[in-house]
């Protein structure tokens, strides 16, 4: 695990649904030592993302914070908070505060599904302006999906840390995205079996990705 002098605060963001955000979460939130967040969840069957990243990497308590708002319905969130005669409301989704402890922060979904019927969830990306780590599929498809992502959030001028990739190896995927996406691909996680916390530590060492956030780390202590 790695410790940053810097309090890194970054957004888990994907280029679709299941492209393994959670996953990546559970990735960042161990190797930081971070603080994991889900404000908008929806779908609950066996607990939702957070309950799989807190058994995931075995979590303690004081490190997760519960959602604003959990829905029952494995829809967009601003569908499933109908369904319960309910509403996203963005003056409730302000970031917590966590001292000196990094934070990590997934979102549902990708960057234009709505919270509510005229917010969506880059809209509250750019109202946080945090640093987004973006999550892609790695094999067919993901071109596509990974660089009109990379549009939207550069035209709304919020920052991107980096890619990483889920699945197996692409022989030329990481370099066509790196360069025309202009972005580093920050790690590739294949697929990973048993998925449990011991392999998630070895390719975080592997990747090394604990200089990569601690060289990120330190451009914020620069600023």
């Amino acid at each position: 695990m790695t410790s940053t002098s810097a309090a890194v605060r970054l957004v888990v963001c994907g280029t679709d649904t299941d492209v393994g955000k959670t996953v990546v979460s559970a990735l960042l939130v161990q190797g930081l030592n971070a603080i994991y967040w889900k404000p908008v969840q929806s779908g609950l069957e066996e607990g939702g993302d957070r309950e799989r990243v807190v058994k995931l990497i075995d979590l303690p308590s004081d490190r997760w914070i519960p959602e604003t708002y959990a829905f029952q319905a494995a829809v967009s969130p601003h569908w499933a908070a109908e369904l319960e005669d309910s509403h996203v409301d963005p003056k409730r989704l302000s970031l917590p505060s966590t001292g000196t402890t990094p934070l990590v922060v997934e979102t549902a979904g990708g960057l234009h599904v709505p919270l509510n019927r005229s917010w969506q969830q880059i809209d509250q990306l750019q109202h946080w302006m945090l640093p987004v780590v973006l999550v892609a599929r790695s094999g067919l498809g993901t071109l596509n999906h990974t660089l009109l992502s990379l549009e939207a959030l550069r035209n709304r001028r919020i920052p991107v840390i980096g890619l990483i990739l889920n699945g197996p190896a692409h022989a030329d995927n990481p370099r066509t995205l790196a360069e025309i996406g202009d972005v580093p691909v920050l790690a590739h996680l294949p697929p990973l079996n048993p998925l449990n916390a011991e392999a998630l530590r070895n390719e975080w060492r592997k990747q090394e990705l604990g200089p990569k956030f601690g060289s990120f780390a330190n451009r914020l202590n620069t600023r």
